[in-house]
């Protein structure tokens, strides 16, 4: 497009229409190190104005400070912007490094009353189920966001990390707009169970970290040694150690495709996972996150690389030699319960 902005989806059948690539905003206040208020709030302008119209935070980033600090361009936005916010990752009082998984009815309640008012505004956009309680049942939890939504607090709900039953069971009680899920170059563990339900009910895949936390990027290649001591990935498996080594080793592959394209590695990683939507059939809308304007100008060019199926198949075959998990504890992943 000769203006640089990219395209628009719909998020599923029951969705809204939003830019084909969101914004992760998490970053903006919690889990990579210090980051400058000033470049990301030039960041998210930058996004707009490039045609990002999805934006994706949570109550938990920060204890509510990400949704605070989104609050004003969203309100100066409102009618331009779709918002994205999650619930279920509890934070104990006694103790503000801990999360507890909570999906109880007067939980979903409290916590959507929080995000509204954090947020100053009227209706959320799409609202998530975070992580799953699977000592909740998910139709008494899906059951209560639906009450939200009759009750014109949410429009559409989302999950993330949900098996392949849990969102058939989900969208039994109400349409589900999105589910999210961790999907890369490095993780693609959703490929064998939840892409073909999602395709079959009609719910759109939002991947996060598509650009595998940054490791994609080039931008670290040992998290122990090259990141500050409050970033959260030092604490995650495939960046340390010997597995931050072997992995390494694999952007070569990623590298070799760059160089043909004129293209980044993270545009590369970026382009892969947009294609998806093609080969799997269903909307595929990946929310990279960053906190600076080049970055984001980066990242959406990628929505107009196409890969040939030569360097698709190139690409397809490094998730098989990636070591480590993509966290320590897998139970609260849809791949630790399949």
């Amino acid at each position: 497009m000769t203006d640089g902005r990219i395209t628009t989806a719909k998020l599923g059948d029951n969705g809204a229409e939003v830019s084909v690539q969101g914004l992760g905003c998490m970053g903006m206040s919690f889990g990579y190190g210090p980051a400058d208020a000033d470049a990301s709030r030039a960041t998210l302008e930058r996004a707009l104005e490039l045609g990002v119209t999805f934006y994706d935070t949570a109550d938990a980033y920060g204890a509510g400070e990400n949704e605070r600090f989104l609050s004003p361009f969203f309100k100066a936005h409102r009618d331009e912007v779709v918002i994205a916010t999650k619930f279920a990752l509890s934070i104990p009082p006694d103790d503000p490094t801990r999360r507890v998984i909570r999906n109880d009815p007067p939980y979903i309640r409290q916590a959507v009353e929080e995000s509204l008012k954090r947020l100053d505004v009227d209706v959320i956009d799409l609202y998530y189920m975070h992580r799953r309680d699977v000592n909740v049942p998910i139709e008494e939890s899906v059951g209560t966001m639906a009450d939200l939504v009759r009750e014109g607090k949410v429009k559409h709900l989302g999950l993330s990390e949900v098996t392949a039953d849990e969102l058939r069971a989900a969208h039994a009680v109400h349409p589900i707009a999105a589910v999210q899920s961790e999907w890369s170059l490095f993780s693609r563990d959703i490929e064998k169970h939840v892409v073909p339900a999602a395709r079959d009910l009609g719910v759109a895949l939002v991947p996060y970290s598509p650009l595998g936390r940054g490791f994609l990027t080039g931008s670290f290649t040992d998290a122990e040694q090259d990141l500050t001591p409050d970033d959260f990935r030092r604490q995650q498996p495939r960046f340390t150690g010997d597995n931050a080594a072997t992995n390494a080793s694999l952007l070569e592959l990623i590298r070799s495709v760059a160089d043909s394209h004129g293209a980044s590695l993270g545009q590369i990683a970026l382009a892969w996972v947009q294609q998806q939507a093609t080969i799997h059939d269903l909307p595929v809308i990946p929310i990279p996150g960053t906190r600076k304007p080049s970055r984001v100008e980066e990242n959406t060019a990628a929505t107009r690389i196409v890969l040939t199926d030569e360097q698709l198949d190139l690409l397809n075959g490094i998730a098989a030699q990636v070591a480590g998990n993509r966290y320590a504890d897998m139970a609260f992943t849809s791949a630790g319960r399949e």
